[in-house]
């Protein structure tokens, strides 16, 4: 075989099954595709003696006919999971050093079912930003026109980007108000926001717990499918779990999308996003034309509060989430003269700017005198938000919506903090309203760089919006690769 990198998570089983290569040929592959493009900064840390175990169980397993449903599949981890025996640090100076002796659930679903874990992979400190800049190891680079160094986007950039350059093939994903679905915009690949329980919270380091959700990263609908699969499904140990019975994801594929109902909210026009972005808003239009589906119009007035609700709802979460790293249980720690100086020095020290930023406006929202003014309001718009919703999907199935502003914007260009919040306008409100939302590439724009669409639907209809997603990539057709990969 001579390039293991570029089959999808189907075939790669499907091969395996049929002896084509091992599960360590396969391996090795992907090992040796990490080392070539370290100057990516995708990977925290790799954990590859540990792979190559795993891989010869899975090899025995194939050999008896015993494989599971991810088997000898390599995936890298977002650093907000918490992984057995493995740094985990949220991409956080504060968190340096941290191995936790526990493994978070979506990850332990994921080895169950044969899955191996390639290592963990850097993202925006505590999952806050857009551009994977605030990472305390420094920025990963998109690996589409690399030389550029454009943004993976954020806050799962080293997870989008691993799966772009095929130094993955899959990732974990955390989305908090678009984590997820705008960097796998930004890098051509297809991202998964669950419905708000779907898949469990306990061993992902908290940062908005209200907002938080897992999925997955992939390169294709159908990987997403399966892996949602095998992350999903109920856990006793998260109070917020879902207790829903989890569908066949990937086996229930391919069903038409004949006289489905599908709106076009109005709002997603507004100023400052790009015309590539509106031209392929316009192309997949057509393409759900051609497939029978029927386009409504519609109107969603209240998403232009979504942002300043995400505001203040994620940082006071945060501001409450964050006061447990104080130097003394776990983590880092820096002395003083007094235990209030310790304190002092070990969040001044381990914090970077933007979580120290959040951290401050969560703490004066939740305020005495401020309480009332802005976060109890922000709660209530927010439940406006979610029936507005609600009602719309009594009248369509489905909403189709850009998922950014813009495409992949070169690194340290954006220097006005609004400006920087402004790239998760489109996918804010489905995080508020806790619906799933999945974005797929649909075609590249004049810079030669993806351009992602989203697809949202209703309480955990994850089914619907992958048949939806399901169609529109086999319309798209989108078969590009990064510019750089023949070298890597």
């Amino acid at each position: 075989m001579s390039n293991l990198l570029q089959f999808s998570i189907s075939e790669v089983l499907s091969l395996l099954e049929k002896k084509e290569f091992s599960t360590k040929e396969l391996l090795e592959a992907y090992i040796n595709a990490i080392e070539k493009t370290k100057d990516l900064n995708m990977y925290l840390t790799t954990c590859f003696d540990k792979a190559l175990e795993q891989a010869k169980v899975s090899d025995v397993n194939y050999m008896n006919g015993n494989q599971r449903l991810l088997e000898g599949i390599p995936v890298g981890v977002k650093d907000m999971f918490c992984t057995k025996g493995i740094e985990t640090t949220a991409s956080s100076n504060i968190l340096k050093k941290f191995v936790p002796t526990y493994e978070s659930t979506v990850t332990q679903n994921l080895w169950n079912q044969g899955a191996i874990n390639l290592g963990k992979l850097s993202c925006d400190e505590f999952a806050m930003g857009s551009s994977n800049e605030t990472a305390a190891k420094g920025k990963v680079i998109n690996p589409w026109n690399f030389e550029e160094e454009r943004t993976p986007g954020g806050s799962s950039g080293g997870s989008a980007a691993a799966v772009a350059a095929k130094a993955a093939l899959a990732a974990t994903g955390t989305d908090t108000g678009g984590s997820i679905r705008q960097p796998a915009a930004f890098c051509g690949v297809v991202g998964l926001k669950p419905t708000y329980g779907r898949c469990s919270r306990w061993g992902i380091v908290a940062f908005a717990s209200s907002l938080d959700q897992a999925g997955p990263i992939t390169r294709n609908v159908s990987d997403a499918a399966l892996m949602l699969q095998v992350m999903s499904g109920y856990d006793p140990k998260d109070s917020t779990s879902s207790n829903k019975n989890v569908p066949n994801f990937y086996n229930d594929l391919g069903k038409s999308i004949k006289g489905i109902k599908i709106g076009i909210p109005e709002e997603y026009n507004s100023n400052g996003i790009s015309s590539d972005i509106l031209d392929a808003k316009d192309l997949t239009v057509n393409f759900l034309k051609e497939n029978g589906a029927e386009i409504i119009p519609v109107k969603l007035p209240l998403t232009k509060y979504s942002l300043p609700v995400y505001y203040i709802v994620a940082p006071a979460e945060a501001s409450s989430n964050l006061a447990r790293y104080d130097g003394v249980r776990y983590g880092a720690r820096v002395d003083g003269n007094s235990l209030d100086e310790m304190y002092e020095n070990t969040r001044h020290l381990g914090f970077g700017d933007e979580v120290k930023r959040r951290i401050m406006i969560g703490t004066y929202v939740l305020s005495s005198g401020y309480y009332d003014a802005y976060y109890l309001k922000a709660q209530k718009v927010r439940r406006l938000i979610k029936n507005e919703f609600t009602e719309i999907f009594k009248k369509v199935d489905f909403l189709i919506t850009p998922t950014t502003p813009t495409t992949a914007f070169k690194l340290g260009s954006t220097q006005d903090l609004l400006t920087m919040y402004l790239n998760d306008v489109f996918t804010v409100p489905a995080s508020l309203a806790g619906i799933p939302g999945i974005s797929i590439p649909i075609k590249l724009d004049k810079d030669k760089l993806p351009v992602g669409i989203q697809i949202l639907g209703q309480d955990f209809d994850e089914q619907g919006i992958l048949n939806v997603a399901n169609v529109l990539e086999a319309c798209a057709a989108f078969n590009y690769v990064p510019n750089g990969s023949a070298q890597w």
